[in-house]
């Protein structure tokens, strides 16, 4: 969190409308939420307007009257940032600054904070930071005297040198290469895991949403982690992958990402690739819904646009299934609503568990769905390899001889057998 931003601190909440948007009741929902953001800042919003603009003015965005007004209330409530929920260009952003004697963020440098305050991990920490310089560096505007001043050249004669300006941006630019190897090497990381978790067989399952939709909770319930878990936007940032036992020798990799919401910054998707590749090399996806809000579908929309930004070959995006999640707020939707690999939907509670043992169910048969059918050779006196089919598969058939023993049994393809056993494939496809 920047030390503008004190805990509490008065801010304005500013929404600018052309006209040309959407219903009201979706002007209202997003109102709401950018006041939610401005709270998951650590601020304090004692005004929230919705303004109409018939013009887009190119030096301050609002009219000049709009400008005067709303000077006028950043003075009355002493407040020292008013946030927009609009694109700001550089221009507009210093000519508000000025008018009004506050600092002025947009809705781009406002995720842009609550990012920065939430990372955690070093790799977090990395994509926030280039995600800010790629955003401060087309703000490099003469707005302050330093960037006015100019430095000498290279060569005899020294020539009219390079304004401050150039300078800065060019450090910039040399920042932004430097995290670009980082998170180079982060991927490189990534991905060597990602090889270890394909050697021990276990398929992976991406949970996406929209922010405070109840993934951090459903990822708990599911793997008896500890996530953090809170009613606020973006609670959780930092990717996080945990083993989830279903029973009967069934178990998936799960992964939880940071929410996705609307109008989310182009500089947000590229600089958070490296996190978002588990969810481009997840082998389902578990889109959790908010059921029980109202703007439910248009954030369904949100995260489907996401995904395909993500997979620019629709062909390439993995099966999806909705949760719809707190179902004990809606009682209308209840129980399985249709159950398939791809375009299913399933309601639950991550919250009460609702629904949860239908899910667990439902991603077991997906699991053993992509077993196959091998035929194991194991010595009768070997104890522990029996147990462990038992454990890591389903035993179908067990056939005793005198020396050795023929298991029939599902397994997860390309699973490593324990030493001294041998198979063989007995179904070419895949059982069901």
């Amino acid at each position: 969190m920047s030390e503008a931003h004190r805990e509490g601190e008065a801010a304005l909440s500013l929404h600018p409308r052309t006209g040309r948007e959407e219903r009201e009741h979706h002007a209202e929902a997003r109102r709401r939420e950018f006041d939610r953001l401005i709270e998951s800042a650590g601020c304090r919003p004692v005004v929230s307007r919705s303004m109409l603009l018939r013009t887009l003015h190119p030096a301050t965005l609002f009219g000049a009257g709009q400008v005067a007004s709303i000077g006028a209330e950043v003075t009355r409530h002493g407040a020292t940032v008013a946030f927009v929920d609009h694109p700001l260009t550089p221009v507009q952003q210093r000519n508000l600054e000025r008018a009004w004697n506050c600092k002025v963020v947009d809705r781009t440098g406002l995720i842009l904070e609550i990012f920065a305050a939430r990372a955690r991990t070093r790799e977090g920490v990395l994509q926030v930071q280039l995600a800010s310089l790629n955003y401060q560096v087309s703000r490099l505007v003469r707005s302050w005297t330093h960037l006015e001043r100019q430095r000498g050249g290279y060569g005899f004669m020294g020539g009219p040198g390079e304004r401050q300006i150039e300078l800065d941006r060019r450090m910039i630019r040399r920042q932004i290469k430097k995290l670009h190897t980082e998170l180079a090497r982060v991927r490189t990381r990534r991905a060597t895991q990602r090889a270890g978790r394909r050697r021990k067989a276990l398929p992976v399952v991406a949970l996406v949403g929209y922010t405070n939709a109840g993934k951090s909770t459903l990822f708990n319930r599911l793997t008896a982690a500890s996530v953090h878990a809170d009613d606020q936007l973006f609670a959780t940032l930092d990717p996080t992958l945990r083993q989830a036992d279903l029973g009967d020798g069934a178990a998936v990799i799960l992964s939880d990402t940071v929410g996705f919401v609307q109008a989310l910054p182009h500089e947000l998707i590229d600089a958070f690739h490296a996190t978002l590749e588990e969810v481009t090399q997840a082998d389902l996806i578990l889109h959790v819904r908010d059921i029980a809000d109202r703007e439910s579908l248009r954030q369904k929309e949100v995260v489907e646009e996401t995904l395909h930004r993500l997979f620019p070959d629709d062909a390439a995006i993995p099966p999806v299934v909705e949760l719809l999640n707190k179902c004990d707020l809606t009682p209308q939707v209840t129980g399985a609503i249709h159950e398939a690999e791809n375009g299913g939907r399933i309601a639950i509670s991550a919250a009460t568990g609702a629904g949860i043992d239908r899910l667990r169910a439902f991603l077991r048969d997906w699991v053993r769905r992509r077993w196959v059918e091998r035929t194991l050779t194991i010595p009768a006196a070997d104890g522990a390899a029996i147990a462990w089919c038992h454990r890591h598969g389903r035993v179908l058939e067990i056939a005793h001889q005198r020396e050795y023993c023929l298991l029939r049994c599902l397994l997860p393809p390309q699973t490593p057998l324990p030493k001294g056993v041998t198979a063989r494939r007995t179904a070419e496809r895949t059982p069901r």
